[in-house]
């Protein structure tokens, strides 16, 4: 059963290694026990993902995730399938995560199915609670932590800035794939239409609706920032290291707000790397 698990957890390692684009360089400065649980749940979130991303026809992703959460309840109930389900098993219990952030986060995934448009920021938030937020406070129980309650807060609110930060990076491809993430009311308001964004018309009404999420986006980057002196200092450091390369992102975001109606703004592995140095320094230093 060890060796088992010892491949389970490589498995998800190497999952990590090849998808996590950006938390990767987070998750190499933690300590090897903490790094593996971090691997298990995020391959855990990046299956579930994977599941509405692809190209399948609704009901065959609908059948999918049904038969994904019946695979989480049997393995909270002791009785894993797959090197995932067993390496997550392990890691719930050594952690005492719980259960509720995985369903929560399945719940947030399959909004993906059913929801293409969020009329207001409060529909949004909620989204945006679903699918990233539950990472984060899956995060910190394998992370440790203290003051619980700011804790928690300060972690939801770190996981609704990078997914906001996701959304204004990806507002392209998410359009032609009919999701607009950007609450509509918000759009009327600054008079820029779905039609707009598909068409990449970069005027002074997107200037002014980029400027104000990303406004949203930094203060909510504020908040979470809170969480850090909360952690252990290596823990702290992947943490930092998420918040610098999604808050350089933003600051390109915001340095040129038409380029997302182009392509995606992004980072090199290079700039990521040092980014990670950066962080592993301070946190060991403060």
């Amino acid at each position: 059963m060890e060796g088992s698990l010892q491949a389970a957890y490589r498995y998800c390692q190497e999952l990590a290694k090849q998808e996590a684009k950006n938390f990767y360089y987070g998750f190499i400065l933690l300590p090897a026990p903490k790094r593996q649980a971090i691997y298990a749940s995020y391959a855990f979130a990046r299956r579930c993902d994977d599941i509405v991303d692809n190209d399948l026809e609704p009901e065959e992703k609908a059948r999918q995730l049904a038969e994904y959460r019946s695979r989480l309840e049997q393995c909270l109930h002791g009785y894993p399938s797959g090197p995932i389900f067993l390496a997550l098993q392990d890691t719930i219990l050594r952690y005492r995560i719980p259960p509720e952030y995985f369903w929560q986060l399945i719940d947030g995934v399959e909004m993906d199915l059913n929801v293409r448009r969020y009329p207001t920021f409060a529909d949004l938030r909620r989204y945006c609670y679903g699918v990233a937020s539950t990472v984060g406070l899956i995060s910190i129980e394998i992370f440790g932590y203290r003051d619980g309650q700011q804790a928690r807060q300060h972690a939801e609110d770190l996981g609704i800035a990078l997914q906001l930060t996701n959304i204004l990076r990806d507002i392209r491809e998410d359009a032609e794939r009919d999701r607009i993430y950007i609450p509509q009311d918000e759009m009327e308001r600054f008079r820029y239409s779905e039609a707009d964004i598909l068409g990449g018309i970069a005027n002074e009404a997107s200037l002014h609706l980029m400027q104000f999420q990303v406004e949203r986006a930094r203060e909510y980057f504020e908040r979470g920032r809170k969480l850090l002196p909360l952690l252990p200092r290596r823990s702290r450091a992947c943490t930092a290291v998420l918040q610098a390369i999604y808050g350089r992102i933003l600051e390109r975001i915001e340095a040129r707000p038409s380029a997302v109606l182009r392509e995606r703004v992004s980072l090199s592995g290079s700039q990521k790397l040092a980014l990670a140095g950066r962080e592993l320094v301070r946190s060991l230093v403060t």
